[in-house]
């Protein structure tokens, strides 16, 4: 149970990280409640009462500014489509180092925009671009025909998942602005980072209340709720298996108990037929029993704790990126799992210790001793 625990909070954990290290953890942007979830963003001008506002909320991190445009990439090999995200030259690529695979991400001159662009190693391959390729770029405009600009690849990175990898390209936020014919305060939005990702709902309904009617702010997860609909499945296939792993542990445990009252039938005669109370003997199967418990309890903690160390030291637990979106089982449990697990396992046994004690009231010595 402890593994099953570990591994499965471990894997959504790694793959929501992802996500949110790409996205952030919640967006702040031009209220519109009829555009999608992957649309390009509504110009809007820096705030500094939207900025006061996300700062002065203590869950908050970080806050960035982002827009995205669509484009074709082609090259001597073919064309492929991308969505652009472009970012400030102050974006922290912390979150994305994990991702990068070769190369550096963007330089942002002091003027104009940078014409570099930072693709993922699924578009580079499809087009068989390198490092230091030139590419030229299609712009699509909603007002005319695309605009081209010939761009310099400068680092190409991996995700894991398949539906950015496929998609997403980063470059420079002032060539989005150039493009849009935005003015240079003019953004699509603000991706926040949050110190915990559990009180993300928490934090952006708070920082909802506060915005001006024009503004709004969602979470990641209900913008892209592909994944986080398929991890949070997850946790119906632990329940499941957490029931079933109870159910085989507590016949087996009966199974155990049972056999041990068998075994001794003639000595609990014996000691009945020599005047000892019921409850004595009861004690003296409750504290064997406990043994037992206590025993398997210890001896599963050493066990699976090991396997928990071990992965998440040496990783020998791989897995098919392409189908999982993580390279090797993510060990992550949580210290009220480890209780709960504990918790559960000795409240089960001790209520399963029980029996034997129903069944011992019910022998009579005459025909204990006699039995064989």
């Amino acid at each position: 149970m402890l593994l099953t625990l570990a591994f499965t909070n471990g894997f959504q954990y790694a793959i929501s990280q992802k996500v949110f290290n790409l996205w952030g953890h919640l967006r702040v942007q031009h209220f519109s409640p009829t555009r999608g979830g992957i649309a390009e963003e509504s110009a809007m001008e820096k705030n500094d009462t939207i900025l006061h506002i996300l700062r002065s909320e203590p869950g908050v991190k970080t806050i960035q500014a982002f827009a995205t445009k669509y484009a074709i990439v082609r090259s001597g090999e073919g064309i492929d489509y991308v969505q652009l995200k472009g970012v400030e030259k102050s974006y922290d690529f912390g979150n994305l180092q994990g991702f990068l695979k070769s190369g550096r991400w963007p330089h942002f001159a002091d003027s104009g925009y940078s014409n570099e662009i930072v693709l993922s190693e699924y578009t580079a391959g499809q087009l068989r671009i390198k490092i230091g390729d030139k590419v030229v770029i299609y712009f699509i405009q909603s007002d005319g025909p695309p605009r081209v600009r010939p761009m310099i690849v400068c680092g190409l990175f991996k995700t894991g998942i398949e539906d950015y990898d496929k998609l997403i390209a980063i470059g420079d936020l002032r060539l989005i602005q150039r493009l849009n014919n935005w003015k240079p305060d003019q953004i699509g939005g603000y991706e926040v980072f949050v110190n915990d990702y559990r009180n993300v709902d928490e934090v952006n309904n708070r920082i909802y209340d506060q915005l001006p009617k024009e503004w709004g702010s969602n979470t990641t997860e209900n913008i892209y709720p592909n994944i986080f609909d398929w991890l949070n499945l997850q946790n119906t296939t632990i329940g499941i298996v957490l029931i079933i792993m109870i159910v085989v542990a507590t016949l087996n445990l009966v199974t155990c108990l049972i056999i041990l009252v068998l075994e001794r039938t003639r000595m609990i005669g014996i000691l009945k037929a020599l005047g000892t109370p019921n409850g004595s003997i009861q004690t003296i199967f409750l504290y064997q029993g406990s043994i037992i418990t206590l025993f398997g309890i210890v001896l599963g903690n050493i066990f699976g704790l090991l396997i928990c160390w071990l992965q998440q030291r040496y990783g020998f637990i791989t897995l098919p990126e392409d189908a999982y979106f993580i390279s090797k089982a993510v060990v992550r449990l949580e210290w009220w799992h480890f209780l709960l697990v504990n918790g559960g396992t000795f409240i089960i046994c001790f209520l399963v210790l029980m029996i034997p004690t129903v069944i011992i009231r019910r022998m009579q010595p005459a025909r204990a001793i006699q039995f064989r």
